[in-house]
């Protein structure tokens, strides 16, 4: 018993000693850790060496890593078994000139590969001369800028890729050992002023909404076509690039490769799509400014799903934001911009031109319905859900495009919105035809304009948004209203002359119709002298079609009583009734009709004065 007692007083329980066998055990590890990783670790100690790990000795560089993550893993045993030892405080030392040397690898990889590490973004120098170009006014800035980068791309690949393959394994073991905070805040800093300073090069300015209310629309144009040029490129490129570097170099942690492409591209890219918002806001804007908001919205609308993916981040999420506020802002901007334009032609107060031409109103919706025509995506896209209900006393059948079988189609909704516009001018070019004293000239300046309308759809993408039947349908309306033109201002002419040429008539008869006939093809000739028709195969068409009535009767009337009024008239007389011989009056027709020189851009004092100073129709729309 005494013996027994003895033993259990002076013998180690038995958890006590396998607790000691664990200390010795995690010390043993440590001091074989220690002595694996100090070789190597001190060798590329900062304050012993100055080279570059990765640059002068990969091998080494691999062998360093694992140093430093076979420490981390010992470090974190032995702490849980015995976190007063003594080696931990020598590990931690160690760990410190291992994270020093990594933070400088990691520095000096990204400050020697800044511009070339995504090299999409193109180096500053190629970016800096990418936009001098720009600056000169270049039609395909935007392709040149994305075929430069292109080949900056295609440069180097491999070494492009092993760079990133570097940066990927310092980030791997820098956060492995617990100091992933410290690696992403390096990685941020640097590619940040990259972001930064290409989109600088790029033109993006950081612009003030005062500012942009101050400019004259001139600057504030060429900053705009800065813009498009650079924001594909930005999205596309830049913004791209960099969001696959972060996934590649932070791949080993999604909270910190959000928070590292947040920080590095949040702010720019917020920049970037907050320009567009405050054009939209432009206190100036006018009708001719509408094809800068429509470049700036269709810009923003076909890069929307890469927006969505680059910035699919919670944290990045004001991003998208911003570039669908713009483009709402744009969307209000161009819709008052349409709503304006119809209440322009609808009001427009001057008069018919002289001589029944095309007037400058015609010229001017046209034009500005032709570059509406060459952006019928992002026009489909704004006028879609309108509220811009269309009010007419006319049938529904004047409104609807003829080749939309789909109500809600893009194209059907720009076919409707065109087609109602085009009403709405033809509407108010009848009311202008009113202004002529002459009935027949009203119907030469319907014909006119109307031909212009139907040759600009026909010659321009209107022809597929409106359809052949709208093409027809207003061909037939330009025939009938020459019909009614040929009819009306030739009649004095036609019914001089007997309706049946073969009858028999006494020779005083046929004398007193060859002076009616005489008397007023002079008139009507010397009338219409300064009338226009601009078409020339239309001009042609109606010289053709008069000479053809006229002279189908008056030349066989001319052979059949010619003689026997000259035989009666032989004692003088006869130049003054047989004053147009049926060659003649061919040549006069084909005088006419190319209007006056003096006046054939201005209104006769007769028909009231022109408009010419209006200011709205006094210059081209610009379009792309």
């Amino acid at each position: 018993m005494t013996g027994f007692f003895s033993l259990s007083k002076h013998s180690s329980p038995p958890h006590a000693s396998s607790q000691s066998t664990h200390h010795k055990f995690s010390d043993t590890l440590m001091e074989d850790t220690l002595k694996n990783a100090e070789e190597i670790i001190k060798r590329w100690d900062l304050d012993e060496s100055s080279s570059n790990l990765f640059q002068d000795n990969r091998t080494e560089a691999k062998q360093f890593l694992d140093a430093v993550i076979d420490l981390q893993h010992a470090m974190h045993f032995v702490v849980k078994e015995s976190s007063t030892s003594q080696l931990l405080v020598r590990a931690q030392n160690l760990m410190k000139i291992a994270i020093k040397r990594l933070q400088k690898e990691f520095y000096t990889i990204l400050a020697g590969n800044r511009y070339f590490l995504d090299s999409e973004s193109g180096s500053r120098e190629s970016t800096r001369s990418i936009c001098s170009d720009q600056d000169q006014g270049s039609e395909d800035d935007n392709a040149e800028i994305e075929a430069r980068f292109a080949e900056i791309s295609i440069a180097d690949e491999g070494e492009k890729v092993s760079v990133a393959v570097d940066l990927k394994a310092i980030a791997d073991c820098m956060i492995e050992a617990g100091y992933g905070k410290e690696c992403s805040k390096i990685y941020e800093l640097n590619r940040k002023s990259v972001i930064e300073e290409t989109l600088y090069y790029l033109g993006v300015d950081n612009i003030c909404p005062s500012a942009v209310q101050k400019m004259d629309w001139k600057d504030l144009e060429k900053k705009i076509k800065i813009w498009l040029n650079a924001v594909k490129v930005a999205v596309s490129t830049l913004f791209y690039g960099e969001r696959i570097l972060c996934d590649q170099v932070f791949s080993i942690s999604d909270s910190i490769r959000e928070s590292c492409f947040t920080g590095i591209a949040k702010d720019s890219a917020v920049t970037l799509f907050t320009f567009p918002e405050m054009v939209a806001k432009y206190k100036k804007l006018s009708l001719e400014k509408m094809f800068r908001i429509l470049d700036l919205y269709d810009s923003i609308s076909e890069l929307l799903s890469e927006i969505e993916v680059i910035f699919g981040f919670d944290s990045t999420v004001a991003v998208k934001s911003q570039a669908l506020t713009s483009m709402d802002k744009l969307r209000d901007a161009a819709r008052a911009m349409l709503a304006e334009f119809e209440s322009a032609i609808k009001k427009d107060s001057s008069k018919a031109v002289a001589g029944g031409g095309i007037h400058p109103l015609t010229r001017y919706v046209m034009n500005y319905l032709i570059f509406l025509g060459d952006y019928s995506g992002p026009i489909s896209d704004i006028i879609a859900d309108w509220k811009a209900v269309v009010k007419s006393p006319l049938p529904e059948s004047y409104l609807l495009s003829p080749i939309a079988d789909d109500g809600d189609s893009p194209s059907c909704i720009v076919s409707v919105r065109l087609t109602w516009l085009i009403l709405v001018l033809l509407c108010k070019l009848d009311g202008k035809a009113g202004f002529y004293g002459d009935v027949p000239l009203s119907y030469l300046f319907l014909a006119n304009n109307l031909s212009y309308v139907v040759s600009k759809v026909r010659q321009s993408s209107l022809k597929l948004l409106l359809g052949p039947d709208w093409l027809s349908n207003h061909e037939a309306k330009v025939e009938q209203y020459m019909a009614n033109f040929k009819r009306m201002g030739w009649s004095s002419v036609m019914t001089s002359l007997p309706e049946n040429s073969t009858a028999e008539i006494s020779p005083a008869e046929a004398k007193e119709c060859f002076c009616k006939f005489s008397l007023s093809f002079e008139e009507t000739y010397w009338k219409q002298r300064s009338w226009v028709i601009p078409d020339p195969k239309l001009r042609d068409e109606v010289k053709i079609s008069l000479a053809k009535k006229i002279l189908s009767a008056y030349r066989p009337f001319c052979q059949k009583y010619g003689e026997k009024v000259a035989w009666m008239e032989s004692g003088g007389g006869v130049e003054s009734i047989l004053r147009f011989a049926p060659d003649n009056v061919q040549n006069y027709l084909s005088d006419l009709f190319h209007g006056s020189s003096e006046n054939s851009s201005t209104t006769s004092s007769s028909h009231g004065s022109s408009s010419r100073s209006t200011p709205m129709w006094s210059s081209p729309p610009r379009g792309r």
